[in-house]
């Protein structure tokens, strides 16, 4: 599925400049082989960088994709600590379900678990640091979206979305401008003026 429906050039979500001060192109001093389509040049002090117009036209298509399932069907999971309020508050205002913290094996295959869920779809915030709750969505057979920054691997996610996956700043934008989006497909808002939440709620505090 990696590379369905990648949209037409068309307006994007933000500007450019609110992606940059928001840090989403900013990745790290490792490039995976799978990543490089995703990337638009490497700094001189080795800091590959994202091209943002591929974060903005894959947040289109995640969005789209996602609103095909029924919100209590979609699982979102973030082991790191600036992901945790991001993916809480967007679970708030689409109604999906989330794991911020710690991932018990065998909550997505095990059925004796008090905890056992039945998701349709994941979406993991990092493939590396969520890797144990990605094995267990393969495992079931569901479709995995992945927030993949440049020395993440493309391996067992179907959509990726390329940001800078470890900012407090870049993840915040990213999950605003999917509930944003997500909301507007859904015919829940009439345009992207009417959301009626900011970047700020999003944010994972210090």
């Amino acid at each position: 599925m990696e590379g369905i429906m990648e949209e037409a050039e068309e307006e994007p979500l933000v500007s450019e400049e609110t992606y940059l001060t928001s840090g989403v192109h900013i990745g790290t001093q490792q490039k995976s082989a799978s990543m490089k389509p995703f990337i638009y040049k490497v700094r001189d002090d080795g800091l590959y960088v994202l091209d943002v117009r591929r974060t903005d036209s894959r947040i289109k298509t995640t969005a789209k994709f996602l609103s095909r399932f029924p919100p209590e069907k979609i699982l979102l999971v973030s082991a790191r600590q600036y992901g945790k309020r991001p993916i809480q508050h967007f679970s708030d205002v689409i109604g999906t379900m989330c794991i911020a913290g710690r991932f018990i094996p065998g909550i997505l295959t095990n059925p004796d678990l008090p905890s056992f869920i039945e998701p349709e779809v994941i979406l993991v915030v990092d493939p590396t640091a969520d890797r144990q709750a990605m094995k267990e969505a393969v495992t079931i057979g569901i479709p995995v979206i992945g927030l993949v920054d440049t020395n993440n691997t493309l391996e067992n996610v179907d959509i990726a979305i390329p940001t800078n996956n470890k900012g407090r700043r870049a993840l915040a934008l990213v999950f605003w401008l999917l509930a944003r989006e997500m909301q507007l497909v859904q015919g829940k808002i009439d345009s992207r003026e009417d959301f009626e939440y900011e970047i700020e709620d999003f944010e994972q505090q210090l």
